[in-house]
């Protein structure tokens, strides 16, 4: 079964950036690119969609909450009506810049803290998926697999593709363990080991020991860290000799 691998991209403000997106939009197949409210600028977002059109990678819009201090990490209470608006605001914005780059945004993924409390709250993830349906009924929504986005992209009759994570430990629920949280974040030999898993065995290393099921058609590479372009090519030169196809899901 093919597997498609995303990162999360043009998460730079102004003269300061982060990560090496260039490269990573060589390794990766889908690009979540932020749309100025956890992260990312007019010039950023534009920047970004190009580089990922020239290379034929699919674009997403990373929608998080108003959050630049806090990178969108920071739990926010919104009135569900207000985060629809939100998100809209985002996907347009993002579309926009895709457009004018010869392709589109084919899919929405949340990010940070919005990403866990839509996964949470019905009332949230509605107001996502009120969001999406409202510019294009077409959108994919990408998320963790089993929860209240799912459920949410099912009554809407929106497409849903569940995201695993390589280089993150997950709680026996299936959930992803708190950064915070000692062995929560993987080191480059166990993440490549877990994509693997994910993708041959649908499995991933639970933070107490053991593994849980994770149901996962697209693998998160986060882009954010030094080592984190290598990091990728070794994932993704793993999942070739394991016979993984890698193929964007959209």
């Amino acid at each position: 079964m093919p597997l498609d691998l995303n990162s999360d991209l043009g998460e730079g403000f102004g003269s300061w950036t982060m990560g090496d997106d260039a490269a990573m939009l060589d390794l990766v197949t889908s690009a979540n690119i932020a749309c100025g409210f956890h992260a990312g600028d007019p010039s950023i977002m534009r920047r970004t969609c190009a580089l990922a059109a020239e290379r034929g990678v699919r674009i997403g819009a990373h929608v998080g909450h108003r959050d630049l201090v806090g990178f969108g990490r920071r739990r926010i209470e919104i009135d569900p009506a207000d985060l629809r608006d939100e998100v809209l605001y985002q996907i347009g914005a993002l579309d926009g810049f895709a457009r004018a780059a010869g392709s589109r945004v084919s899919y929405v993924k949340p990010h940070g803290a919005l990403y866990h409390s839509a996964a949470a709250r019905r009332d949230l993830a509605d107001a996502v998926l009120a969001a999406m349906t409202d510019l294009d009924p077409k959108l994919v929504l990408l998320g963790p697999a089993g929860t209240e986005l799912e459920h949410a992209a099912t009554a809407a009759g929106v497409r849903f593709v569940g995201e695993g994570f390589a280089d993150r430990a997950y709680t026996p629920e299936g959930r992803l363990a708190p950064r915070g949280r000692a062995g929560a974040v993987l080191d480059a030999d166990a993440a490549v080991a877990q994509a693997v898993s994910i993708a041959t065995e649908g499995r991933a290393r639970v933070v107490e020991g053991g593994t849980v099921e994770v149901g996962a058609g697209s693998l998160c590479v986060h882009g954010d860290t030094p080592a984190a372009v290598e990091m990728a090519r070794r994932i993704r030169d793993a999942l070739a000799a394991a016979g993984v196809v890698v193929e964007a899901f959209v």
